[in-house]
Order: C-alpha cells, then sequence, then structure tokens
C-alpha cells in the first residue's frame, strides 16, 4: 500500500476527517495527475487495497459517519463490493502468510469480525447493517446506496440486520420500488413505543432516502390538532360556503405537490373518530377527496402514524427480556451454560403482541377494519446499554463542537462520564432523558463555569468523574480545566466560587 493510501486508510477507521481532507488536496496536485489517465484521488476513494475492500468500507464498518460523506462527496462507489473473501482463501490468492493478512485485517479494517467468514461482495451498506451503525445506513441511503445487492453468497444487507429498526429502515423503500406491493393501496406503518426512541425521526430519514431530501416528500401532521369533529374540514378542506374553503386542507393541500409523499400521522391515537374515517378511507383506497369535491390519487404515498398506546406495556416486556438476556450472557461468560449467542438483542413475541397489544389498540380505535389497513406495525423498544452509551456520546460530541465554535473551549472527557451520563435515562422519556441529562449535569456546569470567568477563550476543559465512597450516593461530574499556555489540569469547583462571591456581598 502506497504511503498516501495508507493514511487515507487509517483516517477512514478512526474518524480523521481533516487528514483525508488533507490526502485529497495532495492527491489532486495537477503535478500528481496521470495515473490510469485519471486523477490520483479517484483512484484512491475507488480502488480496492492489496486485501480487497476500499476506504468506504472501513469508515462503514467502524461507524465514521463524517468520513463517510466526505467519501461519497468525493466521488467513492456507494455499492461497490469487497474482493476480501477471508484471511485463508485471501492470504493463498495473494502469495502472502495468513497471519500476514489476519494482522492487516485486524489492524486496517475491523477486529470485530469473525476471521473464517466469507466478506466478498460485501458493500458498505452490508458491513454498516452488520455493524449495526444505524447513522451509517442512513447516510448511505440518502446517498443513493441501493439496499437490493447481494454480496457473493447471496445476502442483501437486510439479512443481516438485528433491530426492527433497521430493518424497516431497509425493507420498506425496497419493496415498493422493487414492484413488490399492492399497487391498489398505499403502504401503512403504525410506529408503537415510548416517546423520545425515534418514531418520528425514522420517518424522516424514509421521507429522505425515497426522495432524496426534497421537502415535499415529507408530510408531518400533529393529530392533537384534529381533536374536535369540526377539524376534519382542517384535514382535506372546509365545503363550499364554510370559512376556510379558498384555503383547502392541509394534508390535500400537500398531497397535490407530490402524491407519493411519505405522510406521518403524529400521535394518530389523540384524533377524533371522524379524522379516523378519513383516513380509513385514505388507507383502504389510496384517494382522497377534497373540500372542492377533487379526488388526489396517492396510491404511491407511504403512511406511517404513531402512537404511545401500550408504550409502558412494551417497555416493561423488552426490559423484563433484555434483563433475561443478560442473565443468560452472565451465565455463559461463567461457563454455565453451552452455545448460547451473546446479544443485545431482542424481539417482541408473537404471543405478547397477540394477547397484550392487539386489545390496547382494539380498546382504543373500536375498530378492526382501521387496523386491518395496516400492513405492518413496528415495535420502539427501549435503547440498550450500548446504545445509550452511542446517544451520550453523541449529545457531548454535538455541545463539544459548539464549545468550539462559540467559545473557543475544547472540551474532553473521560469514558467513565458517559456512563455516568447514561445512568439517567428514563424509558418513558427515550433520547430526550439523556439530552436533558447531559445538559443538567454538564452543560449547566460548563455555562456556571464560563460566566464566571473559570473557563474562556482558548481553555481546555475535561470532564472527570468522581465516585462516591458509599452506594448511597450519586457519583459527580467535574471539570478539571487547562489555561491557554498552561501544561497543568486544575479542579474546578462549581459552587465554592459563587458562594465566595456571595459572602461577600452580604457580610
Amino acid at each position: 500500500m502506497r504511503p498516501t493510501e495508507k493514511r487515507l486508510f487509517r483516517a477512514a477507521k478512526f474518524g480523521n476527517v481533516q487528514e483525508i481532507q488533507r490526502v485529497r488536496c495532495k492527491s489532486e496536485n495537477p503535478c500528481l495527475k496521470g495515473l490510469y489517465n485519471r486523477p490520483n484521488w479517484y483512484c484512491i476513494v475507488s480502488d480496492f487495497t492489496l486485501k480487497g475492500w476500499t476506504a468506504l468500507h472501513v469508515a462503514a464498518i467502524n461507524g465514521k459517519v463524517e468520513v463517510l460523506k466526505t467519501l461519497i462527496e468525493a466521488g467513492a462507489n456507494v455499492d461497490l463490493g469487497d474482493d476480501f473473501i477471508n484471511v485463508y482463501r485471501t492470504s493463498i490468492e495473494k502469495g502472502l502468510h495468513s497471519i500476514d493478512v489476519l494482522v492487516k485485517r485486524e489492524d486496517e479494517f475491523s477486529d470485530r469480525l469473525n476471521n473464517r467468514a466469507t466478506f466478498q461482495g460485501f458493500t458498505a451498506l452490508h458491513y454498516a447493517v452488520l455493524a449495526d451503525h444505524i447513522e451509517v445506513v442512513k447516510v448511505l441511503l440518502e446517498k443513493g446506496a441501493d439496499p437490493s445487492l447481494e454480496n457473493e453468497a447471496g445476502h442483501r444487507p437486510i439479512e443481516y440486520a438485528r433491530s426492527e429498526e433497521m430493518k424497516q429502515l431497509l425493507r420498506s423503500p425496497t419493496a415498493k420500488e422493487n414492484g413488490w406491493s399492492d399497487d391498489e393501496h398505499p403502504l401503512v406503518f403504525l410506529f408503537l413505543g415510548s416517546s423520545g426512541i425515534g418514531k418520528t425521526e425514522l420517518a424522516k430519514q424514509l421521507a429522505a432516502y425515497i426522495h432524496k431530501g426534497k421537502p415535499s416528500g415529507f408530510i408531518r401532521l400533529d393529530m392533537s390538532e384534529y381533536q374536535e369533529k369540526h377539524e376534519v374540514a382542517k384535514l382535506i378542506g372546509a365545503p363550499p360556503g364554510y370559512v376556510g374553503y379558498d384555503n383547502g386542507g392541509q394534508l390535500t393541500k400537500e398531497l397535490k405537490k407530490c402524491s407519493n409523499a411519505v405522510v406521518l400521522f403524529d400521535e394518530v391515537d389523540k384524533a377524533h373518530p371522524d379524522v379516523l374515517t378519513v383516513l380509513l378511507q385514505l388507507f383502504d383506497e389510496g384517494r382522497l377527496t377534497d373540500g372542492k369535491g377533487k379526488t388526489i390519487q396517492c396510491k404511491d404515498a407511504i403512511f406511517v402514524m404513531t402512537s404511545n398506546l401500550a408504550s409502558d406495556e412494551i417497555a416493561e416486556h423488552a426490559l423484563q427480556l433484555r434483563k433475561e438476556a443478560e442473565e443468560i450472557t452472565t451465565q455463559r461468560l461463567e461457563g454455565k451454560l453451552d452455545d448460547v449467542e451473546l446479544s443485545e438483542k431482542i424481539a417482541i413475541s408473537r404471543q405478547f403482541k397477540d394477547k397484550v397489544v392487539q386489545p390496547i389498540l382494539k380498546r382504543h380505535f373500536r375498530r378492526d377494519e382501521f387496523l386491518g389497513r395496516i400492513n405492518e406495525i413496528v415495535y420502539f423498544l427501549p435503547f440498550s446499554r450500548s446504545e445509550l452509551l452511542k446517544l451520550v456520546s453523541k449529545e457531548l460530541d454535538f455541545w463539544a463542537k459548539k464549545a468550539k465554535e462559540t467559545h473557543n473551549i475544547e472540551l474532553k472527557w473521560d469514558h467513565s462520564v458517559e456512563s455516568i451520563l447514561t445512568d439517567g435515562y428514563d424509558v418513558h422519556y427515550g433520547a430526550r432523558s439523556i439530552k436533558y441529562e447531559v445538559e443538567r449535569r454538564v452543560v449547566n456546569q460548563l455555562a456556571a463555569a464560563h460566566e464566571r470567568g473559570a473557563i474562556g477563550n482558548g481553555s481546555t476543559v475535561w470532564l472527570v468523574a468522581h465516585w462516591p465512597a458509599t452506594e448511597t450516593e450519586v457519583p459527580v461530574i467535574k471539570l478539571r480545566v487547562k489555561a491557554p499556555g498552561v501544561k497543568e489540569f486544575i479542579d474546578i469547583d462549581e459552587e465554592e466560587p459563587l458562594i465566595k462571591k456571595i459572602n461577600l456581598n452580604f457580610f
């Protein structure tokens, strides 16, 4: 591997966007063009390494979203398959020692994969799904990655998906696009789960994939605004002679602009029964008549309803399943059980759906024909520990970027801080509880320290965890600060300087 390529692949693995941009600038130098009659950069991002994989594959398997975007924007082929077979076959074909190939695979690509498995034909999407990097999958789909492509073993990316959210993200658009759906009826989904668990976000990403980010391709209606009977007119338009006749309906007006849009009915359980009657016609016949008597055909639309119905039951059931899975994992690690797969992934049982969830839905909607038009119910389960750590990391990254851009303050933290913030998760509020926990325990401290002048332009702040002496006490997150030009970090106390200031004022 040439030095430039080595730098590129290492940057792709560790998420160094700046290094990739430097490699690109150097490779696109006019003096360096001519390799294969194409610019060097094109060759670097499109060609394989000696072992078979590309930089895009490396970014996908390691979950480096920003690197992925940079490579795609620079011309990387999103649908290119990996030429790597497995360690032993590749070593024979390349004339290398198998140990050397194994070391290279783990060092340059990933050490998480089975070295005996075959990966020939794996696209970046295959790898992202296999590693369960849903953000990477969303980016790849937005950039035009084909989820129907098969690897050499004949498997599509969806066959490696473990979570329902991932499967749904890959399944719905491809079935519709490839003609494997009922042309007479639109696709209808019901997303069930607690607040802040990703139901609305998944609908947005689905629309972004299908319509390539076109604004009219996503229609969102908050059904809490349609709780009264007369508000049906707000949905489809007022009849002749009534106020608002010329304005048209909120839904019909948008569907006229894009008849195959992804339509989100948020919190559908709050809508008036007469509104549900309109939706039933829409789901059943794929058309809607507005207040002016004009019919809008929308059989190619995808309708998504979200609801918090049965969210407590789903959360409790999922937590129990996860607890049982953790107990099995513990026993397996202790050697008490054999041949048990170690996984955080759980699935809602058919019996639970039929005996618990369905009665709740029937009791609320009171009409089987409405529920009968739903193609699939998607269950959003409470986040696992590893997923929560990713959410915390993402939220801290957001504030670190904001601190750097707004105040030129560099923010770093220990891994133990992420663990403390993860404990603030509330299953009833989902990802929002993590957001609030970070703001309450980290951002508020930073804001107070900045206001007191303890941190400022050019400072480096390190978040550290202070563990209590007893189990009854709560662990604390403290700030350590290094001023510009100073080598050592110093601890700053959140309250003491403020108390001293108050004392000076009153005594």
